[in-house]
């Protein structure tokens, strides 16, 4: 079958199960995690988190069957994360999100055992030192994705045009255009973050990634997150299947460091 994924977050493809077609599963630096707050180390030397998102150019939006992503162009460094513990630009590739059936959980990492009913992943590459995004994803220092935390609250405005677009998109391989759409408003006032090295939530779990957990949540209303849970894990033809509980659930530390850019 084409595009068939041997995965998924199903009973029988589930988290559970990656390690038999993925053995990197039980890696050494697997993500997510669960943040222990008190046990994350400030480090005086992270930098502030520089976040140049200005001309902004979003291309689609689009369900790959395993969440909702909007893609972008990535031909120079316009859109780009530095600082933080980062040497050069990383540049920003596509941003998606994980989340539950229902409010108590949803999120991939967790902040001392508490799960949050959503998370916003932006994921960004290395362009200084590799060629391709793909080249990067395969690289101990190839990736950084900033993980942003969604709680239930008031409504965020800037939130609105995306979940507008969700309907457009809720069969498994379907896509629209997604333009000019600056992702800089789904962040947080606050930039304060934990850093620590760790690796894609999906499959194939490469451990490429240099992971920014921002401490500050955002809030989204009840409306806006229930419009994600109309989305389909399915296609048009296939029997619907509701796309919820589409995160892995923590992984063991093994011994890593969370560095902290502020005192707690």
């Amino acid at each position: 079958m084409t595009g068939h994924h041997s995965w998924g977050y199903g009973q029988d493809d589930g988290p559970s199960e990656w390690h038999k077609l993925y053995p990197i599963a039980q890696g050494n630096r697997q993500s997510p995690i669960d943040i222990i707050s008190a046990k994350a180390v400030y480090d005086p030397n992270l930098t502030p988190l520089v976040v140049s998102y200005e001309s902004c150019t979003s291309l689609t939006i689009s369900n790959n069957g395993h969440s909702v992503m909007v893609e972008f162009e990535d031909s120079d460094d316009k859109t780009a994360i530095s600082g933080g513990p980062f040497e050069s630009p990383f540049r920003l590739k596509q941003f998606h999100f994980h989340w539950g059936a229902k409010h108590s959980q949803g999120s991939e990492h967790t902040v001392d055992g508490k799960p949050f009913p959503c998370e916003l992943h932006l994921v960004h590459w290395n362009a200084k030192k590799y060629a391709t995004f793909g080249e990067a994803a395969a690289a101990p220092d190839g990736l950084a994705v900033v993980g942003v935390f969604l709680e239930i609250g008031k409504e965020h405005a800037n939130m609105n045009r995306l979940t507008d677009a969700l309907y457009m998109v809720k069969f498994k391989g379907t896509k629209a255009q997604f333009r000019s759409f600056n992702p800089k408003c789904l962040l947080p006032l606050s930039l304060d973050y934990w850093t620590y090295l760790g690796s894609l939530t999906t499959p194939p779990l490469n451990e490429s990634v240099t992971w920014i957990v921002l401490k500050e949540p955002i809030s989204v209303s009840e409306k806006q997150l229930e419009k994600f849970r109309m989305l389909l894990f399915t296609s048009e033809e296939d029997q619907k299947i509701q796309m919820v509980n589409n995160f892995r659930p923590p992984q063991p530390l093994k011994g890593r460091t969370v560095r902290a850019s502020f005192k707690a």
